[in-house]
């Protein structure tokens, strides 16, 4: 079963799904998942996938149904497509990313990888393009929930790392500036950043990092690996001279600081 979504141009009279027209599932104890995805049927074939699948669905239709929905329930994740009326999705992504760590998967019909990159710099954990497979995204969905709880889980053996005065906790998935201020991280940057400390001083090809973070190697997810070191970077980096994460010239990258248990 495959999903065909072709690029579409929306317009200030097309006529909007309401609220009610949303499916809403609403399980206790399993994950709660929000799709913000205007296409009727598009939207209406996840929620029907996932709620087979054991999740407790919501569905919104743009923005203003998105925080509705995320000022009501506990959303575990989010799937988000990139066209939507009003206010795209990439702005969404950098405006729920500024409030919250959710994971975020995006979904973009545009195929380019300019739109899965910029939706990766604002935030978002992972993509999908369109046309896509349900089955795909359930992985997806399958997997950036078990990085989550994986670090959760991991705090009744892990301790804490520093290096040049930050402090990552594996436990609390927390990272901390030299002064003690939290720096807020994406579950990817989080899941990188320990990829890097546990094993400084060595050199880490793409599809290392892969396989520690996403798990999909290949030379469209190794871009994917690249903006990931560039968020990384950008955030604990004091200058672009003085980098911690180095460029290794066709090998990858390797984490240079001193790392020692906290």
């Amino acid at each position: 079963m495959t999903v065909v979504v072709r690029t579409r141009q929306t317009s200030s009279n097309r006529p909007m799904i309401d609220a009610p027209d949303a499916i809403s599932i609403m399980t206790n104890g399993t994950p709660n998942i929000l799709i913000v995805e205007d296409d009727r049927q598009t939207r209406d074939l996840i929620v029907r996938y996932l709620h087979e699948h054991s999740f407790a669905v919501h569905a919104a239709t743009n923005g203003r149904e998105m925080d509705r929905h995320l000022s009501q329930n506990r959303i575990d994740l989010i799937v988000l497509d990139l066209m939507l009326p009003g206010e795209d999705g990439l702005s969404l992504c950098r405006r729920v990313r500024m409030e919250s760590m959710t994971p975020i998967i995006i979904l973009t019909a545009k195929g380019e990888d300019l739109d899965r990159i910029l939706g990766l710099e604002m935030g978002a954990d992972d993509y999908l393009p369109k046309p896509f497979n349900p089955r795909e995204l359930l992985a997806r969905i399958n997997a950036v929930l078990r990085r989550q709880a994986s670090g959760l889980a991991a705090g009744a053996t892990a301790t804490r790392l520093k290096f040049q005065g930050w402090i990552i906790d594996l436990r609390l998935r927390e990272l901390r500036d030299p002064e003690g201020a939290q720096v807020p991280l994406t579950s990817a940057e989080f899941d990188l950043l320990q990829a890097f400390c546990e094993r400084a001083g060595r050199i880490l090809t793409r599809d290392n990092l892969l396989s520690m973070t996403r798990g999909r190697p290949g030379a469209n997810f190794g871009r994917s690996i690249d903006v990931l070191v560039s968020r990384v970077r950008r955030k604990i980096d004091r200058s672009e001279e003085t980098s911690v994460i180095k460029t290794v010239r066709t090998g990858g990258y390797i984490f240079t600081p001193v790392v020692e248990e906290a």
